[in-house]
């Protein structure tokens, strides 16, 4: 048995990271239809959580692609909100609004066998493929077979360099600009001044402790979909 992929919701990012394009659903179905399935990773977040508005109920959680930290949260609160726009603008609206509204947050984070940073962020994101937010590249060189973790981690800014660096990512150009760096790792640690809560692709978390394991589950997952291109 294999997941299928139809590209339905609010950012179809994993259909992306897939190789399908979101405006083509026809596309997705002729993939399920010739029964080509490949295997992609799952990210976990060892540490337990629990939903944002509902009782406590704590567990580990699977993500195929994308567990966010940060800016990505006060997006996504900011965009609950919202009663007129959908799909790719409603993010790209909100998360403009929040470039001068969102405090920034401390954390360290620790790819276990390489760096260690800490500093305070804008936004910290742990991809398991390129894209993220309704088609950021955030994660260039990432692909969801590649058997790690892609860290974005950009470092708090005034407002104007806040909206340089939204411009650049949006394009996938903020590689190698300052107060940005990537990271790959199977394994992560993050470490906050408090127990965070974070988005599981798109569903808003809160963590058990102020400290938050994630790791990579290599090609755990049979998907309906043609093998990568190239």
């Amino acid at each position: 048995m294999a997941l299928g992929v139809l590209p339905s919701g609010t950012g179809n990012d994993f259909g992306r990271n897939l190789g399908f394009d979101p405006r083509d659903p026809a596309e997705a179905v002729a993939a399920l239809a010739t029964g080509a399935v490949r295997r992609v990773d799952v990210g976990l977040v060892a540490t337990p959580s629990a939903a944002d508005r509902t009782p406590e109920q704590w567990e580990t959680r699977h993500f195929l692609n994308v567990a966010g930290f940060g800016f990505d949260v006060a997006v996504i609160d900011a965009a609950a909100g919202a009663r007129f726009l959908r799909g790719e603008l409603l993010y790209k609206m909100t998360a403009l609004q929040q470039l001068f509204r969102f405090e920034g947050f401390s954390c360290e984070v620790e790819a276990f066998g390489g760096a260690r940073r800490q500093g305070r962020h804008l936004m910290l994101t742990v991809s398991n493929g390129r894209y993220f937010g309704g088609g950021f590249p955030i994660a260039p060189g990432a692909e969801v077979s590649d058997g790690r973790l892609h860290v974005c981690r950009i470092e708090d800014a005034g407002p104007l360099a806040r909206l340089r660096l939204f411009n650049l990512a949006e394009r996938g150009r903020h590689v190698g600009v300052e107060r940005v760096e990537l990271l790959a790792a199977a394994q992560l640690r993050l470490t906050f001044a408090a127990t965070p809560r974070f988005e599981l692709d798109g569903e808003v978390r809160r963590a058990a402790s102020a400290t938050v394991e994630l790791r990579v589950l290599p090609g755990a997952l049979p998907v309906a979909a043609p093998a990568p291109r190239g």
